[in-house]
């Protein structure tokens, strides 16, 4: 199999392999590939796949941290799966709006319904699906389509 061609690089102090393992751990078809010491023996990279897409974890030291500029968004097929990467990420008192989380060591997530792009498509639904957005936490695919459905259209 090809390596793609773009890789996520996540920088942490010392936890690359500690949370390469969480991840790996929330998401389906998500594995390890290898773990490459450094001079020290200690883990320097670790090399890991989520849900099938290339990742590397790098301990860079405690110079840099994630902020909500860069997130990783996750494509949910249904609310269950939503729930569960929402349960499974979320750190305690992490919760942004919209979506948004931050997990146990800082890294930002969107965890999204596949169905909002669509939902969002039609500018005569869009601002009563973002007006259900905007008061949602962890997003609510039912209430999402019931806003989008809210509207009344012109036959």
């Amino acid at each position: 199999m090809a390596r793609q061609k773009i890789t996520t690089c996540l920088w942490f102090d010392t936890q690359a392999e500690e949370a390469a393992r969480f991840y790996v751990s929330v998401f389906p078809d998500s594995r390890i590939d290898r773990v490459v010491p450094g001079p020290d023996g200690r883990p320097l990279v670790v090399e890991f796949r989520l849900a099938g897409i290339e990742f590397l974890a790098l301990n860079g030291g405690p110079q840099e941290r994630f902020n909500p500029a860069i997130s990783l968004s996750v494509d949910c097929a249904d609310q269950s799966e939503i729930d569960h990467l929402w349960t499974g990420l979320s750190a305690a008192d992490s919760r942004g709006q919209c979506g948004w989380l931050t997990d146990r060591y800082g890294l930002s997530w969107q965890i999204v319904p596949s169905i909002l792009p669509e939902l969002m498509s039609d500018p005569r639904r869009a601002p009563a699906v973002m007006q259900a957005l905007m008061q949602m936490t962890k997003l609510d695919m039912a209430r999402l389509q019931e806003a989008g459905n809210s509207v009344d259209l012109p036959e």
